[in-house]
């Protein structure tokens, strides 16, 4: 199963990538929402082969997933594969630049189930796969948003 959109975001594409790749505002984001997050490499700068472990509560249960840097190569293009009992996939993000000051952002999340209670899991977000969609997009709109008034902020 897989979810993607497209936004525009006025920035320059340097500076969108370079936010992006704040992987530790990432890790302390998600620390701030009840997620233990805990980088399990010894990169000193970001590039493939970054690794996290990732243990979380969703739906009253706790998931692990170990997330890593499969492609990095700036400013244009970041590959996350993640695995964790049951499901893997990757969470893919393209930029282009469209001008010297405007950024289109394209984002992918692909789910791949790896046994029958995943697959459940995934055929019941089939059926609200347009709901889900909608929320998907709205959220990368938001966060696009949050990356203009940053970029604006600091300009």
């Amino acid at each position: 199963m897989k979810f993607s959109t497209r936004e525009d975001i006025e920035a320059p594409i340097d500076a969108v990538f370079e936010m992006l790749s704040d992987f530790e505002g990432f890790e302390r984001s998600a620390m701030r929402r009840g997620a233990e997050v805990q980088r399990v490499d010894k990169l000193a700068a970001p590039g493939v082969g970054m690794m996290w472990d990732v243990v979380f509560s969703m739906r009253g249960k706790m998931r692990k997933v170990q997330l890593q840097m499969t492609r990095f190569e700036r400013p244009q293009d970041m590959v996350i594969s993640y695995t964790s009992p049951g499901l893997e996939g990757t969470f893919q993000i393209e930029l282009m630049a469209l001008s010297r000051s405007r950024t289109r952002i394209i984002i992918a999340l692909e789910l791949l189930p790896l046994n029958l209670s995943a697959r459940l899991l995934v055929q019941s977000l089939k059926l609200a796969k347009t709901s889900l969609t909608n929320r998907f997009k709205l959220r990368v709109a938001e966060y696009a948003k949050g990356i203009e008034d940053r970029y604006k902020r600091r300009a």
